[in-house]
């Protein structure tokens, strides 16, 4: 089943980000070749494609999990989270309906 991971950046999280960037994208590139990542990206804290020094106030990841505790615990290990980018982590199921 697919699962939404929804992180919540703590405030001024910019260079505590692009610190970790690097092992958070290892683990988004593990489910890419696993063939069970839908898609992942930043929340711009600004209306802009590049937020330069305002950051990111968040991410979004939609993924295939075999459950919702395996997607919580994969969320829970996430660099992004266990070393304080995220504020908060939220994990809902999700159904994606388009594109078909």
């Amino acid at each position: 089943m697919l699962y939404a991971v929804i992180g919540e950046d703590v405030p001024d999280s910019l260079a505590r980000r692009l610190a970790v960037r690097p092992a958070h994208l290892e683990r988004l590139k593990e489910l890419q070749d696993a063939g069970r990542l839908i898609l992942a990206g930043p929340c711009p804290a600004i209306d802009a494609q590049d937020p330069g020094p305002a950051g990111f106030s968040g991410s979004l990841i939609v993924a295939e999990f075999d459950s919702l505790e395996a997607a919580r615990a994969w969320a829970a290990a996430d660099p992004y989270a266990t070393e304080g980018v995220f504020a908060r982590v939220t994990v809902r199921p999700f159904r994606k309906v388009l594109p078909a």
